[in-house]
């Protein structure tokens, strides 16, 4: 029979982000406040509303991968292996050292909001110039979301249960939470889990800014992303990674594992209300939050902090601080709130995963990254939302939420290990 009472803790991380390649550059990213957004460099912006985004900086795939495994993945899922393979690492799990039964317990949930959208427009580009003969036979292989996944599984030789959960912005937290649940039932003893995305090319954006969903602060796009200021106008792309390494107590302790953190529970729902917008009452995000509170059987007063979705849209934002304030009543006002893409941009798929790392940070550290960027008050966003400084607080329990286009709404918790 099942053990649905296992706990289970993280024991690894690894990220790519635009304002740090690596967890600790992140951390200090975020303590200092430091904006990823650029006028992007990388192509021709010429015909595009918005030219800016937060990309990933003095990052060259082949300073991790050899040349063959570069040219034949798509940079969502180099980021991706890239990403796990540190965390991986942070974990003490190389595979050359673990048991063939350990490989076997092991399992990759790792997903993709969209995929190889690079690959996507150069394999049209190249069938409608010269016909099928030159499209690669790694053209699918390359696209498809799940692959991330797959290729982490290859690397590491890890047998596990293997699959990867697309719901846009949603993604990372998804693939934490079905990792999280397949521990507890006892179906793999540990996984790798998060989420990447590389969309930050010029159908990307082009394809983005048609919604009208991203800022246009064209003059300023280190200041573009500021959620919950009464000026916001829109989010900033951004593109990255991030991996967790979550593993049930018991095989954590047997190997003397780092643990930062214990993963108490998740929240799930859907909003059934439009295609890209939330509903404004925020009624499907109150209901993951309920869901999060008793799946991690806590109480409300028992959260510290809470990583919001917090993407710097007018009614994103709004709806979000109307859920917190109608699932925590007065103790809204008491816990600190901020959103870190006010650095990072919006990473899409890779969102929840990398959002879930400043949770955990957050919880060891004791210090609540910040929200930059503010200048003007919202009187419909008026909970603590750690405004342009991080702020020193005892964080005990950290939500980390993540919503996606389809209404697709997530919150995992974490707690601090004490034993």
């Amino acid at each position: 029979m099942a053990d649905t009472n296992r706990r289970v803790v993280v024991t690894g991380m690894g990220a790519l982000t635009p304002i740090g390649l690596t967890v600790d550059e992140f951390w200090d990213g975020m303590m200092n406040g430091r904006s990823g957004a650029r006028t992007i460099t990388s192509f021709d912006t010429d015909g595009l509303r918005v030219d800016f985004a937060c990309q990933l900086k003095d990052f060259d795939a082949e300073d991790y991968l050899d040349r063959k495994q570069v040219r034949r993945m798509d940079p969502f899922c180099q980021y991706g292996l890239i990403a796990a393979d540190a965390a991986i690492r942070d974990a003490g799990l190389e595979g050359d050292d673990m048991s063939q039964r350990d490989k076997d317990r092991t399992g990759v949930v790792y997903g993709s909001g969209i995929g190889g959208m690079q690959t996507f427009r150069n394999q049209a580009e190249f069938f409608m110039e010269t016909g099928e003969r030159k499209v690669s036979p790694f053209f699918i292989p390359m696209l498809i979301p799940d692959i991330a996944s797959g290729q982490i599984a290859m690397q590491h030789g890890f047998r596990g249960p293997n699959h990867a959960v697309v719901s846009a912005c949603a993604t990372g937290n998804h693939n934490i939470g079905d990792a999280y649940r397949m521990i507890r039932e006892g179906d793999m003893d540990r996984a790798v889990c998060g989420g990447t995305d590389a969309c930050v090319t010029k159908l990307g954006v082009a394809g983005v800014a048609s919604m009208r969903a991203l800022s246009t602060r064209t003059d300023d796009p280190e200041h573009a992303s500021r959620p919950f200021d009464a000026r916001r106008d829109g989010f900033v792309m951004g593109e990255g990674a991030g991996a967790l390494i979550v593993e049930s107590l018991e095989h954590a302790r047997k190997r003397d594992a780092p643990i930062y953190a214990e993963v108490l529970g998740v929240g799930m729902s859907a909003d059934a209300h439009h295609l890209t917008a939330p509903d404004p009452d925020g009624g499907g995000v109150q209901l993951a939050l309920r869901r999060v509170l008793e799946n991690a059987q806590i109480d409300a007063t028992d959260v510290d902090y809470i990583n919001a979705h917090g993407t710097s849209t007018p009614l994103g934002d709004e709806a979000e601080t109307k859920a917190l304030k109608q699932v925590f009543g007065d103790h809204a006002y008491e816990m600190n709130v901020s959103s870190t893409k006010s650095m990072t941009g919006h990473l899409l798929g890779a969102a929840g995963a990398v959002e879930a790392i400043a949770s955990i940070l957050a919880v060891r550290n004791g210090v609540v990254p910040p929200t930059i960027n503010f200048e003007e008050k919202d009187p419909d966003c008026d909970l603590n939302y750690t405004f342009n400084e991080p702020q020193e607080r005892d964080v005990r329990v950290a939500l980390s939420n993540a919503f996606g286009f389809g209404g697709h709404n997530t919150s995992v918790a974490f707690r601090r290990f004490d034993g």
